[in-house]
């Protein structure tokens, strides 16, 4: 028999640890444990603790099999290597130019990419500690909860702000300039981000307070806290809820901005002659890239409210469905974001091209 490190063994104890205390918390106020058959994560017998921290772990690596929770985790890696290779570049061209830091649509577009670029960021590195098995404090739990409601929030109000500009430009084209001036534009941006930060302080409030004196340490991760944590608290429940209410308003004063600029441009004619295809193909991004946003939405409203009437029936299902919400569905609009808007606008497209060294052919002319 070899030996094991020591350390390796403490940390892997403390993890099962954590887990057992958010699933014995779970278990014992979802309904499912009543008197003697409710879990306890305090024992006195260190031999009853052992035995009941070893079944924990194999029940548990039944539900979540290590080598399929890997492919998981794998795609907010991919998110961010999406988006750190071609966000950096646009914002920074986009900055660095004044002709483009001088148009609103520009400054918009770097808030969105900003945003989506800070938020994945934040949630690939959360997503390696948990896959390391770094458990985590309280606050250190909740600075990380906050930073990632944050920046969603803020790239939600940014898109707002980017249907508006459209509005305002395709509605009074005449007053345009007199209404959303740069410099309203700019203040507008210091606007979101602080409400931006303001907006998610209620839920992340009502976390801390919920987390508080239940586990020494926290596994950090916002599929598993979502299943075992927010399905049997009300309070969590209601001002998730409200969240998510919130942004799903917002999205849907988003589609509803694109459908009144698609209305008017119709009546102008923009859909007709060599502008056509160029018009279809920028609304196809904008209705591809808000689709893809209300996927997520849809799917958490529709499990709180499940959690709300019915509990967690199936742990197992649960837990994939919060995996494949968080890590695939939310992750999706922003890692094709850059693209779908980047190679869009002619002059990021450029920048981007030259920036790799990727040169488009030049038609050769003839020697005469």
């Amino acid at each position: 028999m070899g030996c094991e490190d020591p350390e390796a063994m403490e940390e892997n104890q403390q993890l099962v640890r954590s887990l057992h205390c958010a699933f014995s918390n779970w278990y014992n106020s979802s309904g499912l444990a009543e008197g003697p058959m409710a879990m306890s994560h305090q024992t006195n017998g260190s031999g009853s603790l052992k035995l009941q921290m070893e079944d924990f772990t194999s029940k548990w690596q039944a539900l979540m099999p290590p080598r399929h929770t890997s492919i998981m985790h794998v795609c907010p890696i991919l998110s961010f290597l999406a988006v750190f290779f071609v966000v950096p570049v646009i914002v920074g061209n986009i900055l660095n130019r004044p002709q483009m830091y001088q148009e609103t649509r520009y400054i918009l577009l770097a808030n969105v990419l900003l945003s989506d670029l800070l938020f994945v960021t934040v949630y690939m590195l959360s997503t390696c500690l948990n896959a390391a098995g770094v458990l985590m404090l309280e606050w250190a739990c909740t600075t990380q909860l906050f930073l990632l409601a944050a920046l969603f929030s803020s790239g939600i109000l940014s898109t707002m702000a980017m249907v508006l500009d459209t509005l305002l430009a395709v509605l009074v084209p005449l007053r345009y300039f007199a209404l959303w001036p740069v410099s309203r534009t700019r203040r507008a941006v210091a606007g979101i981000w602080a409400v931006s930060l303001l907006l998610p302080a209620g839920v992340v409030g009502v976390f801390t307070w919920y987390l508080s004196g239940t586990c020494n340490l926290h596994l950090c991760s916002v599929p598993v806290l979502l299943v075992l944590n927010v399905s049997y608290s009300p309070p969590l429940q209601l001002a998730m809820l409200l969240s998510v209410a919130a942004i799903l308003l917002i999205l849907l004063l988003v589609f509803s901005g694109y459908v009144a600029v698609c209305c008017r441009t119709c009546k102008a004619g923009v859909w007709k002659g060599e502008s056509s295809s160029r018009a279809k193909g920028t609304f196809l991004i904008h209705y591809l890239h808000l689709f893809l946003s209300f996927c997520p939405m849809l799917v958490l409203a529709y499990k709180l409210m499940w959690y709300c009437y019915y509990g967690v029936q199936d742990l197992r299902a649960d837990l994939w469905l919060s995996l494949v919400m968080c890590n695939v569905l939310l992750m999706l609009p922003k890692a094709l974001a850059p693209y779908l808007y980047g190679f869009r606008y002619r002059d990021l497209r450029k920048a981007l091209l030259l920036f790799y060294g990727i040169r488009r052919g030049t038609p050769i002319e003839p020697i005469t």
